[in-house]
């Protein structure tokens, strides 16, 4: 319940701030041309601003801890390898962080390609061969070549704008076919109005949540494959036959989960970012 009532709390909370912006704009949402714009601007505007802060937020939810002097062997060898995968993929040296936990997990996040992060897990780190940790590395950094922050959130801003545009087109025409048949005339109103947008968010976001994941998984491939290029194909396979055989991976911040190594199975497939770990590996075997 709590969740839930932070969510309507927050998406309330947008639309007010949505509509002073709207006004002090001079933009009129209620005509098609308005509200697109109205859309696009909180749809890109959100998925850039959460880009913009995808570093630092992954820094404070994961604790992680930026290597800046490595403090042992292992420490400097993660350190090298990353900054030799980098150079072969020719982006600037990322940097490199550790957080604890149990789970074999990866992820690379930031802003763009010469501003980023690559943090491991010490379960990762301390729980698989160097070989096996070589081909996670080069999987993360082929995720940072291959710009695929910018492009999820290209593709993060396209559905939010279709689904805060939707939703509030919808509701338009609820609140006009309740309003030819009410004799004040008056439709929905506007608290019912904003809690029939509010569903109609939640409904459309599970379908844009398909489209979002369906690219994600392509994106997944991508990076095994730039990884077996940096690291051999032999080495990326075995990351992941070791993420397979290992413990489930434990839960992340989606936006972390999203970059990450491997990912939690969905009740369907449709909803995975990750493609099955089986998949991965028969892909790459047969490149």
């Amino acid at each position: 319940m709590k969740r839930v009532f932070l969510f309507l709390l927050t998406n309330m909370a947008v639309l007010v701030v949505a509509s002073i912006v709207m006004s002090l704009l001079g933009v009129n949402t209620k005509t098609m041309g308005g509200l697109l714009v109205f859309a696009a601007i909180f749809g890109f505007g959100g998925a850039f601003f959460s880009l913009a802060i995808s570093k630092w937020m992954a820094k404070k939810s994961m604790g992680c801890e930026v290597i800046t002097t490595p403090r042992d062997a292992t420490e400097k060898w993660l350190i090298d390898t990353v900054a030799r995968q980098a150079q072969q993929a020719g982006i600037k040296m990322p940097e490199v962080a550790i957080y604890n936990s149990p789970e074999m997990n990866a992820f690379a996040t930031g802003p763009s390609k010469n501003n980023s992060l690559v943090a491991v897990s010490t379960g990762l780190l301390y729980g698989m061969t160097q070989d096996e940790v070589e081909g996670v590395l080069a999987h993360e950094v082929s995720h940072v070549a291959n710009g695929d922050m910018v492009t999820l959130t290209l593709i993060q801003g396209v559905v939010n704008t279709f689904v805060i545009f939707a939703a509030r087109v919808v509701a338009g025409i609820i609140s006009n076919f309740v309003s030819s048949n009410d004799e004040e005339g008056e439709g929905l109103g506007t608290l019912a109005y904003m809690a029939v947008v509010i569903v109609l968010e939640i409904l459309f976001g599970i379908l844009a949540s398909v489209i979002v994941a369906y690219f994600s998984r392509i994106r997944e491939y991508r990076a095994d494959e730039g990884g077996a290029k940096l690291a051999g194909r032999a080495k990326m396979v075995a990351a992941l036959e070791r993420l397979r055989n290992g413990p489930e991976t434990g839960a992340m911040p989606a936006q972390m989960a999203a970059f990450g190594i491997s990912g939690k199975r969905s009740i369907t497939e449709l909803l995975m970012s990750h493609p099955p770990l089986e998949k991965r590996i028969a892909a790459l075997r047969a490149q």
